[in-house]
């Protein structure tokens, strides 16, 4: 794939930049920053990123049917009005915990919002295992917990029929399938269906295409790569110039382009100096795939 060409736009590096999703009615791509504490929107018109600041660690972004945004902060749900610069608490998980934060979340194709924690971070990827859980925010603004034990609760997205949902948690160094009931939001018979090589590190964010390939960021392996959930085969390695890819998805006018979120959080100086991009969006194009619009929360 000789076509394949890899952009840095947004350079005002992200501590830990993640949960990029295409607003399509702004045209522009939605981010945040956790440890940066900010939620972000870049345009590719102005090739700007506007910032908006939040009082704690915010994981995850995702549009609202109503209008907006609903986030993860700490370990809430919680709304989002942009202009204003206005956030209010929807509701609280974990609160028998004390060191836990929600990490990646993503909006189902019924509009309920799934989002899982994880024990805060000693340094990246070191931290308190088994402390974290999936929940799913429904509509009408209730909480389920689908498991626990969770290390670092990361990637998920959706199979194209809406009857698989597809899992990462990063430390277990797999990418997981689950059985998925449209109409309830229930999980269940879960599996392995891509185990990471070495190389390939730390799986991290997800999105799905239009072919329902899977993209997996490789934390500490700077690449996305595409992987066929049917065969669990990898298909195709895409390399980034920073080690410390989080997350991508698809976005633009005809979701053709991809946009994959990084880190800086953890290098030092000499390793900064190496990869002055790191904390960077990246927006990769000529992939010759398209991606699947995001989904908005329905309550």
């Amino acid at each position: 794939m000789s076509s394949v060409r890899i952009e840095c736009v947004a350079k005002e590096g992200c501590r830990i930049g993640e949960s990029p999703v295409w607003d399509e009615k702004e045209g522009a791509l939605l981010y945040v920053d956790i440890t940066g504490r900010k939620v972000c929107r870049w345009s590719p018109v102005t090739r700007q990123a506007q910032a908006v600041p939040v009082d704690a660690p915010v994981s995850s972004v995702a549009l609202r049917k109503s209008g907006d945004y609903v986030i993860t902060l700490g370990t809430r749900f919680a709304a989002l009005k942009w202009k204003e610069e206005l956030v209010t608490p929807i509701t609280q998980v974990d609160k028998d915990k004390a060191n836990t934060r929600f990490n990646d979340g993503k909006v189902d194709p019924a509009g309920r919002y799934f989002a899982g924690t994880m024990a805060e971070e000693i340094r990246p990827a070191v931290l308190e295992r088994h402390q974290g859980s999936l929940y799913t925010l429904f509509p009408d603004l209730s909480v389920v917990k689908h498991f626990d034990q969770v290390d670092i609760s990361n990637g998920l997205d959706w199979s194209l029929d809406h009857k698989t949902f597809f899992y990462v948690d990063s430390l277990s160094y797999s990418v997981d399938a689950f059985d998925y009931d449209l109409q309830t939001g229930k999980i269940g018979n879960r599996r392995s269906i891509y185990k990471l090589e070495k190389e390939e590190s730390i799986p991290d964010g997800m999105c799905i295409d239009t072919e329902g390939k899977l993209w997996v960021a490789c934390y500490d392996g700077g690449r996305v790569i595409r992987l066929d959930p049917e065969t669990g085969k990898r298909l195709q390695t895409v390399k980034l110039p920073v080690d410390k890819t989080t997350s991508c998805c698809f976005g633009g006018k005809d979701y053709s382009e991809m946009y994959v979120t990084s880190a800086s959080d953890g290098m030092d100086k000499e390793w900064l100096s190496r990869q002055p991009q790191a904390g960077g969006i990246f927006k990769i194009t000529g992939l010759g795939v398209k991606g699947v619009p995001p989904y908005p929360f329905a309550g």
